[in-house]
């Protein structure tokens, strides 16, 4: 018989995978989508990337942090552990990177559905959009990573 920590923990290591393979995905393909240049391409893959995110990532973001305080819990660990706190940091840092993503994604959707609809160039905010989300995604990333790491080694920072 599987017991329920072993489940909480399969469920959290699963919904980190879909989190940070959507984010990664979804992010190369919006990107290479940005680079190649052609509106109806960009208008396509950035409809795919706002379904993905809402499908995937609000739904594996919901999950991680349900599923990780319980695990943490369960394995006897120190809600206040260094490690913890410093994943709590970096998982907050994520989302407020995330949250404006998406909805620069839902814009950058938007412009690209019209100018392609309307056969027109795109504009300079559809750029200036871009080089947000671009920026916007680093640290998020950067932050997932880190806490991957956390969440293996368990240091005891302070």
């Amino acid at each position: 018989m599987i017991d329920a920590y072993f489940t909480l923990k399969w469920v959290h290591i699963l919904s980190s995978t879909v989190l940070f393979g959507t984010g990664l995905g979804t992010a190369f393909h919006m990107w290479f989508a940005h680079l190649r240049g052609d509106v109806a391409t960009i208008a396509v893959v950035a409809g795919n990337v706002v379904l993905a995110d809402w499908l995937f990532t609000t739904t594996a973001g919901i999950i991680q942090p349900v599923t990780g305080v319980f695990l943490a819990h369960e394995a006897g660990h120190e809600l206040t552990a260094s490690w913890l706190v410093l994943t709590y940091f970096l998982y907050i840092l994520a989302a407020v990177c995330w949250f404006p993503v998406v909805r620069l994604q839902v814009r950058v959707r938007d412009i690209a559905r019209d100018c392609a609809t309307n056969g027109t160039a795109l504009p300079s905010a559809y750029h200036r959009f871009m080089r947000l989300w671009f920026a916007l995604g680093w640290p998020a990333f950067l932050a997932l990573i880190a806490i991957f790491y956390l969440m293996v080694v368990k240091p005891d920072l302070w």
